[in-house]
């Protein structure tokens, strides 16, 4: 398991190279990334990581973007499928395998294997620092899903519950 040090470092690499594709893909201007950079880095020092969002940060509080524009997106330019975490079973496999603090610092989950792939759910699929890390952590080959900053938080803490019981 990584530290809480590595998570930090994984979360502000996730969000930091998630703005400038945002701004590129017209989603946001620079001016609401600036402004919510510096929102950003208000939460990080509370230190309560679902609280740790850029995307969070934009589409919740500012405003400037809404999630299923994003998603949108997602599918349209880069052909990722969509997936309703709420249906989905946290399989005791995975639960073991990942660490939850990992999942926070990318809002990224994995949520089954199928055929050697492993399916990862993320509301960070535009972060290049994302794909890179669950696309070198991950056994085998990735199908990437888009879904919802809920759906991710939901799905934690279901698979966080499961796991104490």
């Amino acid at each position: 398991m990584a530290s809480a040090k590595d998570h930090r470092h994984l979360m502000m690499r996730a969000n930091r190279l998630l703005g400038p594709v945002l701004v590129e893909r017209d989603l946001i201007s620079l001016q609401d990334l600036e402004r919510a950079t510096e929102r950003l880095l208000e939460l990080t020092a509370r230190g309560e990581p679902r609280e740790c969002t850029l995307l969070g940060v934009l589409a919740h509080e500012l405003k400037v973007v809404h999630e299923a524009d994003l998603l949108r997106r997602c599918v349209d330019a880069d052909g990722v499928g969509l997936v309703d975490l709420r249906a989905v079973e946290v399989p005791e496999e995975l639960r073991r395998e990942f660490d939850p603090g990992e999942c926070w610092a990318t809002w990224t989950v994995p949520f089954d294997r199928e055929g050697g792939f492993t399916c990862l759910a993320s509301a960070y699929h535009l972060s290049p620092a994302v794909r890179a890390h669950w696309e070198k952590r991950a056994v085998g080959p990735v199908l990437w899903y888009g879904t919802t900053l809920g759906g991710i938080a939901d799905f934690l803490d279901k698979a966080v519950s499961a796991g104490a019981s």
